[in-house]
């Protein structure tokens, strides 16, 4: 619900459970002035009164200005900095207009939370007396306690201006005690949570490799000290953008200012008179209720809203895989990958994927990107041949593939060296043995896309894995001029996003799984278009407790590529049980990394109990409520958590290593959450059956085995009698 005070000049955007308000001044300028708990339909002016400065000229330096530029004498980090015609980079944006409509706004060339019929958008009109004029963008969806926000910038000028920055939003916080929570790591150990409190001055996440990258993620929480799973308030923060980005918290005497957008670095985007600039979408929450309503209202959101159909419908099965990289690696001939195919449709498995070394001279990773043809030697039948054969064992066909890369040993880049981003008269700097194609530019996009056109027409492919395996560098395009480089990030992006727009329209069906060496593009931004990413190179079940509780504090459990691998571990060197194993890729989209050949029928029969158990309960996995029961400890040696449907009528638990101790070992019970207390349930592991209420499920609690060995794990399903 969006509501005007026409009086007050006061707009209220209000969920079920939360609302955001702004107001203009008497001078005209947009103040931001609550997001938190949902106001009285009163909608009272929240407004904190602030006693100015003697000096009126510091007034501003305090006001929380829903998006700031520089030049007005607010000193803080600002959303958006023109450089007009003269050289000035100034703004001092004032309210215009505004407009109301039903249903969701959309944004051009660029993903965003889709439309729905009960959502809201709200536009408001700011202008700079020198040219520029901005519209604020933002919608409610009430289903979710979601809001969304974008802008779209526009030259209203007789002269060129240059965009220095354009950041998507900006939230001000009244001074108080806040921490910040962001989700960090490397390649193997993406997203691990970070907390601590806030300091004076600026603190940032943010990348600057053409992707997110390992290093951080385009999402941060601000939360109250006493914010944890269940009590205390927290508001998430998600940037719908899948390429540079920076998340800045600035704490300053005026409170906190909440920056996120597009990174600055080597942006400068020119605007021609009558021309606009739209920035990426970010999506916010706010909660209550600590992490754990945040985490599902963002699930939700992104389950219902952002995810493409079929696959955003829990209902919709995911097949159970087996990708052959970790069973064949670059080393294997047809012979070897229907031995495997055989394995896995013993084990009950419904698709095989073929992962790198395909195509055509593709022994190592030094050669063959780009020549998207499959290789004689390897596959005499081409993957036609290859695909019947897979066909008449049972299974469907997936194959890898890498659309952005170039091997500079390969006949495309000996046809088209300049496709490569290279910077004249400079050496190209090789990242794992290749080059990145220049997306920015639309043939290179026709060419791969005519490509990759070819390969699926060819036979039934219905699964696609679209890896990426290194960062941007030598970023010039030679489609542009000296003047214009600073797009060639941005358009880079949009380029990509074209290729998935028509790789997902014109195969509606395929089932698209993103990848950048492991989770290092796992943004919203990516969802839009493939309903799962690819969560870590690291398999292994103790490492995956850190990675996927922390990718859980924003995105949903059937959004995270998550399979069973071999002991030891290929990346760590672990080992697990494979109960442990098997818990930690249900939570996720549930497929099978390792050679099955190597495994005697009653180790393929032991495996089909869980791919049973996953079909069984697949709808519940996929759009349950997630409550995080016990959070991995410093060595990731336990974890529990547990998926209810939204009704309250099922729910899986899962407990892992340490967690079925109990608390130290003194008290083995694990405490229930999501559950309705007035309910009777049937608990089953599999082996016993029990009844017990909901009351005491979430009161006392489940009694653990109290196991121990190499990180154990139980499974309980739970149904309303």
């Amino acid at each position: 619900m969006i509501r005007y005070d026409a009086a007050a000049k006061i707009f209220t955007l209000s969920t079920p459970h939360t609302s955001y308000q702004m107001k203009t001044d008497a001078d005209g300028r947009l103040l931001h002035t609550w997001y938190g708990r949902r106001l009285p339909d009163s909608c009272p002016d929240m407004a904190e009164p602030r006693a100015p400065h003697t000096d009126p000229g510091c007034w501003p330096d305090l006001l929380p200005l829903e998006y700031p530029a520089p030049g007005t004498a607010d000193n803080r980090c600002c959303a958006v900095c023109p450089e007009y015609a003269d050289g000035t980079e100034a703004a001092d944006l004032r309210y215009a207009s505004h407009k109301i409509l039903p249903g969701k706004y959309s944004l051009p060339a660029l993903p965003a939370f889709r439309q729905d019929a009960n959502a809201e958008s709200l536009c408001i009109t700011l202008r700079d007396a020198a040219g520029l004029q901005v519209e604020l963008w933002y919608a409610v969806y009430p289903d979710c306690d979601l809001i969304t926000r974008a802008a779209v910038l526009t030259n209203t000028s007789s002269a060129p201006l240059i965009l220095r920055r354009a950041a998507s939003a900006c939230l001000d916080f009244s001074p108080r005690p806040l921490e910040l929570i962001t989700t960090d790591g490397v390649w193997a150990g993406e997203r691990t949570p970070h907390r601590a409190p806030l300091r004076p001055g600026e603190q940032t996440i943010s990348s600057v490799r053409g992707i997110p990258g390992h290093a951080h993620n385009p999402a941060a929480i601000l939360c109250t000290p006493d914010a944890n799973e269940t009590q205390g308030e927290a508001w998430g923060a998600l940037l719908v953008y899948s390429g540079n980005f920076a998340l800045t918290a600035e704490s300053c005497e005026a409170g906190t200012r909440l920056l996120l957008g597009i990174h600055p670095y080597h942006f400068a985007w020119t605007l021609a008179p009558g021309q606009s600039f739209a920035a990426p979408e970010a999506a916010f929450v706010y909660s209550r209720q600590g992490l754990g309503e945040m985490s599902r209202r963002f699930h939700t959101a992104i389950r219902r809203h952002l995810l493409r159909r079929p696959w955003a419908d829990p209902q919709t099965p995911r097949p159970v895989l087996i990708n052959s990289w970790e069973a064949c690696y670059f080393t294997f001939d047809e012979q070897r990958l229907l031995q495997l195919a055989r394995a896995a449709k013993q084990a009950d498995i419904d698709l095989f994927v073929l992962d790198d070394g395909w195509f055509q001279g593709r022994n190592d990773d030094s050669t063959s990107l780009g020549d998207w043809v499959a290789d004689p030697a390897k596959l005499p039948g081409g993957l036609p041949g290859l695909c019947k054969k897979i066909n008449d064992i049972g299974l469907d066909f997936g194959l890898w593939v890498e659309p952005e890369a170039i091997s500079p040993d390969s006949d495309l880049y000996r046809t088209h060296p300049d496709w490569a981003l290279q910077i004249p008269h400079r050496e190209t700097v090789s990242i794992r043995r290749q080059y990145t194609l220049d997306f920015s530019r639309p043939e290179v996009v026709d060419g791969i896309w005519a490509q990759l056109q070819a390969v699926l027409d060819s036979c039934p492919i219905r699964y696609l894995k679209w890896d990426m395996n290194r960062s941007l560098a030598n970023v010039y395009s030679a489609a542009l001029p000296t003047a214009r480089q600073g797009e060639v990030y941005h358009r880079y992006v949009l380029g990509v996003y074209e290729l998935q727009r028509r790789l997902t329209e014109a195969y509606p069906d395929l089932l698209l799984e993103n990848c950048a060496g492991g989770g290092a593009r796992f943004d919203c931004g990516m969802l839009y278009f493939s309903p799962q990413i690819w969560c870590s190179d690291n398999t292994d079940a103790r490492a995956r407790m850190s990675i996927q509780y922390g990718t859980g504090l924003f995105y949903p459990g059937c959004t995270m590529g998550a399979h069973f691998s071999t002991v030891p571990n290929h990346c760590t060197g672990h080992i697990s049980a494979p109960q442990a194993r098997m818990a930690m890729a249900l939570f996720g989209t549930f497929g099978f990394e390792l050679d099955l050949t190597a495994y005697s029928r009653k180790e393929l029969d032991d495996l089909t109990p869980f791919i049973a158990w996953y079909r069984a309960h697949g709808a519940l996995l996929r759009g349950g409520d997630l409550y995080r029961l016990v959070n991995p400890d410093a060595a990731n040696l336990g974890a529990a958590w547990m998926t209810v449907s939204p009704d309250k009528v099922e729910a899986a638990v899962f407990a892992v290593g340490t967690a079925l101790a109990g608390s130290g070992g003194h008290c083995p019970r694990l405490v229930l959450q999501g559950l309705d207390e007035s309910a009777v349930y049937t608990v089953t592991d599999g082996e016993t059956t029990e009844t017990c209420s909901g009351f005491v499920l979430q009161t006392l609690g489940l009694p653990l085995p109290g196991d121990y060995g190499e990180v154990p794990s139980k499974i309980w399903y739970l149904k309303q009698v």
